[in-house]
């Protein structure tokens, strides 16, 4: 808000806005009660509304109730109060949002303006795009230094939050009736000593969960240099905050690295420099069918891509014979749960997936995405998250 601007005359236009952008969230299918929208509008009056942080998270405390509406919340928001998308003409009627426009030269000896209703200016509520947002969707090959430092920053809030599988492992369950679930005599027989002997409710156990293993397979080739660094540190941010999740990244080139204990540091710059110096091929050719052939051997076949995510990360631009990395990957397909391969160059006008080694390997792919910017990796996120 301008700083001359009155609480009395902030007021209306705070709910106006408020109402035009829980309008925009409804239209993107949010369920947003009547109830929210006040609370919202209350958030509103007590934060910073030049602050593009207050604005998100007062929006996002009051407006969302479930998790897996924040990804609507985001692109709404980003529309919405960044102007990322052109508003229909009943919406700019609505909200009547104007930049303010003062000019400095003005001439200090014209006679003052009289106090009237008509000739007080009219405030304003100046939205301007972030430029963190404008940075998400930029290019990682045309970031300047200090861009690529900051997006290595916002990469670092990156996590992989994995799907669940079913185990073997029982667990204690609440619901008797549960299906799969089995007596546990110990249990209730602890019960029984507790309450004297008396007959209590019997204790079942049922199957648990855990998460999926994510395996990352990262291209170091030449070809790949505007995006490696990048992709690797992806593959930090999520190697180094592995919880139960069992997390293992392997540098692809003319032969395969394994990185994740190099890229266990907490320290992104250490681990990116033990990265660099375990893989020897860095910046080299490119052998994938030949690499796969030695992850499936030594690794993936022998169970850690069984049921598991596996995520290659290449454009696809090989010097190996295309023949055995189809077979290498049928190989793989067999055996993990989803293939997903992410390849920068998708992004690209008029790409055509007509590189020798992407066009063997597509085939036998899930989920084909984009990998050339900090929001194409958000939604390679989510993916995995789905998988």
């Amino acid at each position: 808000m301008a700083p001359e601007e009155s609480s009395g005359t902030e007021t209306p236009q705070l709910e106006t806005v408020a109402v035009a952008f829980v309008r925009s969230l409804r239209s993107a299918g949010l369920d947003v009660p009547l109830g929210s929208t006040l609370v919202f509008v209350n958030a509103l009056a007590e934060v910073d509304a030049t602050s593009r942080a207050q604005l998100y998270w007062a929006g996002r405390a009051t407006l969302v109730r479930r998790s897996e509406d924040v990804p609507v919340y985001d692109r709404e928001f980003a529309h919405f109060w960044d102007g990322l998308a052109t508003p229909d003409r009943a919406q700019v009627d609505r909200v009547k949002l104007e930049v303010a426009v003062e000019d400095p030269e003005a001439d200090a000896d014209q006679p003052p303006v009289p106090d009237t209703e008509e000739a007080r200016p009219r405030q304003t509520l100046v939205v301007r795009a972030s430029p963190v947002e404008v940075l998400r969707h930029k290019d990682f090959a045309q970031c300047s230094d200090e861009e690529l430092h900051e997006t290595r920053r916002l990469m670092d809030d990156l996590r992989l939050a994995g799907a669940l599988r079913r185990s073997r492992r029982l667990q204690p369950v609440r619901h008797q009736r549960s299906p799969g679930t089995r007596p546990d005599v110990r249990a209730t027989v602890r019960r029984s000593v507790r309450a004297g002997g008396e007959a209590v409710v019997p204790s079942r156990r049922g199957p648990s969960e855990r998460p999926r293993n994510l395996v990352l397979l990262l291209d170091v080739s030449g070809s790949m240099d505007p995006y490696a660094r990048e992709l690797v540190r992806f593959a930090h941010a999520a190697v180094a905050t592995r919880r139960r999740r069992r997390i293992e990244a392997f540098a692809l080139g003319t032969r395969l690295t394994r990185l994740t204990r190099a890229l266990s540091s907490r320290d992104p710059d250490e681990a990116m420099a033990a990265a660099a110096q375990a893989a020897l091929d860095w910046s080299g050719g490119t052998r994938l069918g030949e690499a796969l052939r030695t992850f499936n051997d030594l690794w993936g076949v022998r169970g850690l891509a069984r049921g598991a995510v596996v995520v290659i990360l290449s454009d696809g631009w090989d010097r190996g014979d295309p023949d055995e990395l189809a077979e290498q990957m049928a190989r793989l397909r067999r055996v993990a749960r989803r293939v997903v391969w992410v390849n920068p160059l998708k992004a690209s006008d008029g790409y055509a997936p007509l590189a020798r080694g992407m066009a063997a390997a597509l085939p036998f792919v899930d989920d084909f995405v984009e990998g050339h910017s900090l929001a194409a990796l958000e939604e390679l996120a989510a993916v995995v998250g789905n998988a």
